[in-house]
């Protein structure tokens, strides 16, 4: 089992930047990609960063962050990070943390971001 915490989301104005962290817990060896969902109220939930845990850590990115949101992760802290710059208030969301490892499939309870105008 995998357990996913995360933190970091608030209110902030449109134009600030925040920065999200989802440490991760227990059995985190052989994880092959993790990544950041946001749902919306009213919307379905969308990917917005991930990252795969290979050689060279590529990342992916919706359309609508990028430039403005990187995904990291820190194996002395087990720990994946969104860097959050420029926010708009289509950014407000809840933000979930997700974790793979073969066929299993881990989420966080996830953080609330509002970005007002």
């Amino acid at each position: 089992q995998v357990q996913l915490m995360e933190s970091g989301g608030g209110l902030v104005q449109a134009g600030k930047s925040l920065k999200l962290s989802c440490a991760a817990s227990g059995n985190v060896a052989g994880l092959w990609r993790m990544g950041w969902y946001r749902q919306a109220p009213g919307k379905e939930r969308e990917l917005v960063a991930n990252i795969m845990f290979g050689i060279d850590r590529r990342t992916n990115y919706a359309d609508s962050v990028k430039g403005r949101f990187t995904i990291s992760w820190d194996n002395a802290v087990n720990t994946l990070f969104l860097q959050m710059n420029s926010l708009k208030p289509e950014d407000t969301a809840v933000y979930l943390c997700n974790a793979e490892r073969g066929i299993s499939d881990y989420w966080g309870q996830g953080t609330q971001v509002t970005v007002s105008s």
